[in-house]
Parts: C-alpha cells; structure tokens; sequence
C-alpha cells in the first residue's frame, strides 16, 4: 500500500483522520485493521514531513530577513 507523495498535507491529514476514525470505529476484520493502519502510518509520515518541509521554509525565509536587515 503507497501513499502519493505529491498528495498536499490537508489531503493527507483528512485521509488520515478517515483512516483513524474507521479503525476506531471497529468492526474490521484483522486484515483490513492491519491495512488500515500501515495506511495511517505512512499519511502521518507524510504528513510529519509537510510539516518538517514547512517548517525549514519558515526558518530559511526568517534567517534570509534577519540578513536583510543587517545589511
């Protein structure tokens, strides 16, 4: 099961709180449980690196105006 990559991190974090609310939900057999959340795993994945991404952008553009301002 692979998640896509170039998915946007609203689309991932909705698929993922579908993924979590279906496991919560109960009723699967022990093959879809066990599929539902490798599934969960690899959007948090994702998602965490959305975030990680995001967070290095924000850092590169707070440094590149600190320098600005020195200058």
């Amino acid at each position: 099961m692979t998640v896509d990559e170039t998915m946007n991190y609203e689309t991932a974090r909705a698929e993922l709180v579908s993924v979590v609310e279906r496991l919560e939900a109960g009723g699967a057999t022990l093959e879809e449980t066990l599929e539902l959340w490798e599934r969960g795993e690899k959007l948090a994945d994702l998602c965490q690196a959305k975030l990680d991404g995001a967070k290095q952008r924000l850092e590169k553009a707070q440094k590149s105006d600190d320098g600005a301002d020195e200058a």
